[in-house]
Order: C-alpha cells, then sequence, then structure tokens
C-alpha cells in the first residue's frame, strides 16, 4: 500500500513541475507590507471668558484598542480597517469647557508620546483635534502638541490630520501637518465622513507612494466670528461652504478646507483661515484664493441663525404665541460652546415670571442646570415628593448666584455618560433638569428618558447656540435669546486683548487684507 501511494506522489510530482509555469519574483513580486499608521488626539472647545477649568477626567480618554470604538469606519470588519497595521495611542475628546489645566494637557500629552515610542517607526499618523482648546499658561496647544508628536515619530512619518471648523489652525500646524481638513457642514452632521476623509487621504497618499502632498497654501482671514453667525444653514455660509467639496476633488488638489476659527478665546490664531493641499501649485494656490475671497467678501452678509431678542422679549414672544414647542437658546453660557453651563440668571428670570407660578401657566421645559446638592437631596426624598435645594453657579456666578429651587420630584435617572445623575425637578409650570454634572441637552432622548415630552411642552429653553438636528425638526418656533454667559454672543463687549487686529466685526470699516496665498513649507523641509 505504501509503495503505491510513494508511486503516486512521485507520478503527480512530475507532471506538477514539468507543466507549471516557472515561479520569478520578477512575475511574482513579494506582497507589499501594510503601511503602519498610528492614532493620537485630543478635541475640546476651551472659552477664555469663562471661568471654569476642564481637567483630565473630562477627556474620557480611550487607549490602545479602545480608539477604535471612536471612529465606526475603522470597526473590525471594515474594508478601511484592513488598509493598515493600527497603532492607536490616546483619543481623548472633552465637552466644550473652560481652559483646560495645564497638568491635565502635560498628562494626556505625556501618555500619548509614550505610547508612541514603543511602535515606531510609522508611514503614517491620524492626528484627530478639534483645535480651539485653549491650556492654561500655553498658546496654541495642538501646535505645541504636534511639534512635541513630530519629536517622537520624526519628519519623514505622514500626519492626516481632521478638524472642527471651530478649530484655529496656526502656522506651526500647519506646517507640521502634512494632510489636513475640517467640517463642511454647521451644525456637524458630516463630523464622522470628515475623519473617515482625513484617514481615506492618508491611506491613499502612502499606497499610491505620492508621499506628502507638493504644496499646502494658507491664507489667514481677519474675520472672526461666532458659529451661530456661520452656520450652514443658512446665507452666506450655506454658498461659501457648499464650493468647499467641488473644490477639493480636482485633480491635483487632495483636499480643501475653510476654518470658521473659534470666537471665544483670545490668542493670536484666533481668526477664519483656508487651507489647500495638493500637487498642482497653480490649482492649489488659486483655489485657496477664491475660497478666502468668498468667505471675506460675504462678512457683512453674516447673521443669526435664528430671530435674536433679549430674555425677556423672547420669553414673551414664547408665551403669547400658539406654535408649540417654541424653542429659546439660552446661548450665553451654551456647553456645547465653552459655556460653564452653570449660569443661574436665565433661570431665576424665568421662575420670577408670573405666568409660570402656577401648575397650569404654560409648560416650560428647562435644560439644564448641575446641582448636585439639590440631586442629592431629590434621591434622599424620591419620585413625587417635595425637594429643595441649591443649583449652579458653582463655577460661574458673576451675573447670579446659586438659586433655591423648590418643587416636586417628578423623575430620577442615572448612568448618564455626563451628567452621571439627572433629575426633573417640578416648579409651578416649569421642568427643570437638573444634573449631578453639566450636560448639554441635544436630543429628544435626553428628554424623554427623564419623562419629559418636548415636543408637547409649550415652551422648551435649552442652554445651546443653534439648534443641533433633532431639536430643530421638531421645533414650532425658534428664537435665540442673547443671554450672559462665558460664549456671549455678543462678541464685541467681550475683553479681547490678544487677537490679532484689525478684525472684522470689531474694526467694520477695515481695509481688504491680502489674500494672496502662502505655501507652507513641507513638514520634512522643516
Amino acid at each position: 500500500m505504501k509503495r503505491l501511494l510513494y508511486t503516486l506522489i512521485s507520478f503527480f510530482s512530475i507532471i506538477f513541475f514539468t507543466s507549471a509555469k516557472p515561479f520569478h519574483f520578477k512575475d511574482n513580486p513579494p506582497l507589499k507590507p501594510l503601511p503602519r499608521i498610528a492614532i493620537a488626539g485630543l478635541g475640546i472647545e476651551s472659552s477664555t471668558f469663562s471661568p471654569a477649568l476642564t481637567d483630565e477626567a473630562a477627556f474620557h480618554a480611550q487607549y490602545n484598542n479602545d480608539v477604535f470604538s471612536v471612529y465606526p469606519f475603522l470597526s473590525a470588519d471594515s474594508p478601511l480597517r484592513h488598509k493598515a497595521v493600527w497603532f492607536p495611542t490616546l483619543v481623548g475628546h472633552a465637552l466644550p469647557g473652560g481652559t483646560v489645566t495645564r497638568e491635565a494637557y502635560e498628562s494626556l500629552v505625556t501618555k500619548t508620546l509614550g505610547a508612541l515610542k514603543k511602535n515606531g517607526p510609522y508611514d503614517g499618523l491620524y492626528f484627530d483635534i478639534h483645535g480651539a482648546m485653549s491650556v492654561v499658561g500655553l498658546d496654541d496647544p495642538e501646535g505645541d502638541f504636534i511639534v512635541r508628536i513630530r519629536k517622537v515619530i520624526g519628519n519623514k512619518t505622514i500626519i492626516s490630520t481632521s478638524m472642527d471648523l471651530h478649530g484655529n489652525v496656526s502656522w506651526r500646524l500647519a506646517e507640521n501637518t502634512d494632510l489636513i481638513t475640517c467640517y463642511r457642514l454647521a451644525p456637524h452632521e458630516d463630523a464622522m465622513q470628515t475623519k473617515e476623509r482625513a484617514v481615506h487621504n492618508l491611506i491613499e497618499r502612502i499606497e499610491s507612494g505620492k508621499g506628502k502632498p507638493a504644496y499646502k497654501a494658507y491664507i489667514s482671514i481677519p474675520v472672526l466670528l461666532p458659529g451661530e453667525k456661520t452656520s450652514t444653514r443658512i446665507e452666506p455660509a450655506k454658498s461659501v461652504y457648499a464650493a468647499v467639496a467641488p473644490a477639493s476633488v480636482q485633480k491635483g488638489i487632495i483636499d480643501a478646507a475653510i476654518w470658521v476659527g473659534y470666537a471665544w478665546a483670545d490668542e493670536p490664531r484666533n481668526h477664519a483661515v483656508v487651507m489647500v493641499t495638493g500637487d498642482d501649485k497653480e490649482k492649489v494656490t488659486h483655489t485657496a484664493e477664491q475660497l478666502a475671497r468668498n468667505f471675506w467678501n460675504a462678512r457683512a452678509g453674516y447673521a443669526f441663525v435664528a430671530p435674536t431678542a433679549t430674555l425677556s422679549e423672547s420669553l414673551d414672544k414664547a408665551v403669547a404665541s400658539n406654535k408649540h414647542p417654541f424653542y429659546i437658546s439660552d446661548s450665553g453660557d451654551n456647553p456645547t460652546a465653552g459655556g460653564a453651563g452653570d449660569v443661574t440668571w436665565t433661570l431665576k428670570e424665568i421662575l420670577a415670571r408670573p405666568e409660570f407660578k402656577s401648575d397650569n401657566g404654560p409648560s416650560l421645559i428647562y435644560a439644564s442646570i448641575p446641582g448636585p446638592e439639590l440631586v442629592k437631596n431629590a434621591i434622599a426624598a424620591g419620585v413625587g415628593k417635595h425637594v429643595e435645594g441649591y443649583a449652579g453657579a458653582k463655577v460661574d456666578a458673576r451675573y447670579a448666584p446659586p438659586l433655591l429651587i423648590s418643587g416636586t420630584v417628578e423623575s430620577i435617572v442615572y448612568g448618564d455618560k455626563d451628567a452621571e445623575v439627572e433629575v426633573a425637578v417640578k416648579v409651578g409650570s416649569v421642568h427643570i433638569i437638573v444634573t449631578q454634572k453639566r450636560k448639554p441637552y441635544h436630543k429628544e432622548i435626553d428628554f424623554t428618558r427623564l419623562g419629559l415630552n418636548p415636543r408637547k411642552a409649550d415652551i422648551v429653553v435649552v442652554k445651546i447656540g443653534y439648534l443641533e438636528p433633532e431639536l430643530y425638526a421638531m421645533r414650532a418656533d425658534w428664537i435665540l435669546a442673547l443671554t450672559p454667559g462665558g460664549v456671549d454672543q455678543n462678541l464685541e463687549r467681550l475683553p479681547y486683548k490678544r487677537i490679532q487686529r484689525p478684525m472684522f466685526p470689531f474694526d467694520k470699516n477695515m481695509a481688504d487684507p491680502d489674500l494672496s496665498a502662502k505655501l507652507v513649507p513641507a513638514s520634512d523641509q522643516l
């Protein structure tokens, strides 16, 4: 039996080797190794006009393979995941807030650099930042961060950066990144799409062998405006930003982007910027200049995305309206833009109004105010019971002191990532959401999980600027109340000292600036 088996193996071996085509490496080169790509980033909007400080815990940092949970397009079965060998280090995103403590920043950066040192060298790095971080005693933190990353990974590695359009692009950041892009919509419905584009651009440049772009055009535009005046829902920002996508897909161009900048921080880098990257010098520079001129020429047309009024006028209109729910943005203390989130001034004014004193007054939901003391008392009292305690103004008491709230506990919910504990308390006809820690309310489920129905309420007052998509879709009417706080919409009454001047709208009659493109040195030429 064994002799027969050996005979058959020998026979088929002779047939195969005499008939098969000879194997040459020239015809069948070895498989090209996958690129080695690291991931790192920190994101926050930090108002320097708020007394709040942001600590390390606020970033909810993800480490190593947990980083993949942040990016659906890098899930285990996604095509992009299989395009590279990935080395995620640290990614942290905090709610907008106050200036980041130096200790928190140094700790997060040091951990990132330590992780990067373990697995180099890298072909690429995906740098996921917001661009509006402020740090105690440090200008341009994102610029500092990327320089320190370069010292670890070197200047040959290609870095692709994704940002919020309300971030700031300093010259230092522009020099040290190779590919760069930002959101094209405000509200930011394209946030994840933008991050995926940044990763796709990085992989394409590595796979194709094209490497770093030949040209990076940079134009500083002396305009500083709030997001509520540059929303892409309305003109002129709608048309200005609609031109970005077509510009970015021209032959010879990799990507194009317009940054509005972040209005509530006082640094020289805070202003609008255009950047275009690519390999065709003429197209890169011409496109950047055209986008910059579009933005500058539209400057006088930028207006609030909703009607504006004082809080008193806003409440008068809401009470008199037959359109429900009538939304009011409590804009000056908006935690989605960097407000402390605990200014009590608006809630104090609402509770003082006679219309809301009785149970059968206009139903009003107020979202929200942090009040650990009141939350503790509500838990002790229980649902349906009377509760009393102070809320708000622990961080920002410049406009009103902590507010004594006395009412009935309607619901208690545990486990929210930001708020931790949420309590609904009814005072007269007002349903007040009180939280253990501050939280922005921008989705319907934020309300319904507390047993509150924003669609059935007469008035909904939210600490927010422009309404996020779900709130915007359910509004019957809407007004933006110009209330006080760390992200005051009236920029001209804020104490700027360090922004570059002249700057629109602070210098309304300023001469037209030089909007010619400046070519940024490649990172490997620094």
